[in-house]
């Protein structure tokens, strides 16, 4: 694409978000950037945390999945559903009643200061590498497109979309972010739809010959029974329920969302909306990925494989595609949905790690107006430049990230899953200043049985392995429980 075209939507893109953080930037109290003041409304942050949810790694990866993995991602998307109605019924009528800003403070009311500091301390690993992950991918694509063409090499282009996040964040945090997530998450959609009509538009099918074609295909295989894999029905199921617990509940990238809403009832029916929008969201992306291989095959254009014939660098499939081969209407859409992704994938990932370190850690709630301020300004500089570093220690990587993603959350979230299930569901004391050192044997002990467990009997636990950690993480609070009770919270 004529790179002048690309530089012009993205800063079209940057001038609409500037223009609603100046917007949301009026009226602004010292809780805006950490509580949105709490005034946020449900659909609104319901429909902009698809955005989040999706991110780039959805938008790019998932459709490439399916060339290899099938519809089985859906069964972990099945679980996520269920895991959703946890958050809804159990876990925000708990946030709502403690008035919780950092979803962490529970920890500490349950357990003591050092279990809490472990589980912000887990999010902020997570979540520093979640989010450049996700922002890794994004980059990439908008390297490709534009950066390249203009000599500007990889770091200063990660530097720049840190920084452009940065103006359009800075002042109101969460209370910009509930709004331009909504614009991010329409452009995200709209990158899937166009693509899908352009596709079909090229083909010479209308949309039911084009719903025919995806259900009757060979991918189009939703459930695996096979014991030992990793995609067998019951372990991404499992997974799925769990994940979504762990990823969106227990995460205050996502709850911290949710927590700027009016009421309770509000925020309930935000986590019920936004989860059926997103289960029917990724369900579209998984039928494009179907579409884009059709496409491919039929139009003659070459996909490497490796020796064993599966797909190498499924990522690039669909960015290629849009970019290169289906015109410039769809190849504009997908580069707003990248666009969005990438803005999408870090500004509240951003946020919600300067909100858990300034109030697990630096206290902030203790601090004056003044102080405040310069605190959070130092700390988003801080884990921005986490970010970066992170990004370039993974630029070389290829493949299916996605999968790498919640594989690596299965060992990151386990441990905070670990703490408040037993928090939660038991009256159970436990010795405080042994729960960091347990929080972090549980994952290293996973890890080691799922080696053990794939090579010397091909079972391959895949997502399941959070199931695994969490389980360790409660066996050993069970270890290092005092002889008094307490009532759970």
């Amino acid at each position: 694409m004529n790179p002048l075209l690309v530089l012009g939507i993205i800063v079209i893109y940057f001038a609409l978000l500037m223009g609603i953080s100046y917007f949301t930037s009026k009226s602004r109290s010292d809780e805006s950037y950490f509580t949105g003041d709490r005034q946020s409304p449900w659909f609104l942050v319901a429909f902009g945390m698809v955005g989040a949810g999706l991110s780039g790694v959805t938008f790019v990866s998932l459709p490439g999945m399916v060339g290899n993995n099938y519809f089985y991602f859906f069964q972990f998307i099945l679980g996520n559903v269920v895991g959703y109605l946890f958050i809804t019924f159990v876990l925000i009528p708990l946030y709502f009643r403690l008035r919780l800003v950092s979803i962490y403070g529970y920890l500490k009311e349950r357990f003591g200061v050092k279990s809490y500091k472990t589980g912000s301390l887990f999010f902020l690993v997570s979540q520093s590498f979640g989010a450049a992950l996700r922002l890794l991918l994004a980059t990439k694509i908008l390297q490709f497109a534009l950066f390249d063409q203009l000599n500007i090499p990889f770091f200063l282009t990660v530097i720049i979309i840190l920084v452009l996040v940065w103006l359009y964040t800075n002042k109101s945090g969460i209370k910009t972010i509930v709004w331009t997530d909504t614009l991010q998450t329409t452009f995200l959609i709209l990158g899937a739809v166009i693509s899908i009509y352009s596709i079909t538009t090229s083909l010479s099918i209308s949309f039911s010959e084009s719903v025919t074609k995806v259900t009757e295909h060979a991918y189009f295989n939703i459930f695996n029974w096979d014991e030992g894999s990793g995609n067998n029905f019951y372990k991404q199921f499992i997974a799925g329920i769990l994940v979504a617990i762990a990823m969106i509940g227990l995460d205050q990238n996502m709850m911290q969302k949710t927590l700027t809403c009016k009421t309770q009832w509000d925020a309930q029916k935000n986590t019920l909306t936004y989860s059926l929008i997103l289960a029917f969201t990724q369900f579209l992306f998984l039928g494009l990925g179907v579409l884009l291989y059709i496409y491919a095959e039929q139009n003659g254009i070459a996909l490497d494989l490796d020796a064993t014939g599966k797909f190498v660098n499924t990522d690039t499939l669909f960015p290629n595609l849009a970019l290169n081969y289906l015109g410039p209407v769809a190849g504009i859409f997908f580069l707003l949905g990248i666009i969005a992704a990438s803005f999408s994938s870090v500004d509240s990932s951003l946020t919600a790690l300067t909100t858990s370190f300034t109030y697990d850690f630096l206290e902030l709630s203790k601090k004056s107006s003044q102080e405040r301020t310069q605190l959070k300004n130092w700390v988003l500089l801080g884990f921005s430049t986490v970010i970066f570093i992170i990004i370039m220690a993974f630029s070389g990587s290829k493949g299916d990230v996605i999968s790498l993603i919640f594989k690596v959350a299965g060992y990151t979230y386990g441990p905070l899953l670990g703490l408040y299930m037993f928090g939660m569901f038991t009256k159970i004391r436990v010795i405080d200043r042994y729960v960091p050192v347990i929080c972090v044997a549980a994952p290293v002990l996973t890890f080691i049985l799922s080696d053990f467990l794939l090579a010397n009997y091909a079972f391959d636990l895949g997502f399941v392995n959070i199931a695994v950690n969490a389980t360790i993480t409660i066996f050993g609070l069970v270890l290092v429980k005092t002889r008094s009770n307490t009532q759970t919270i």
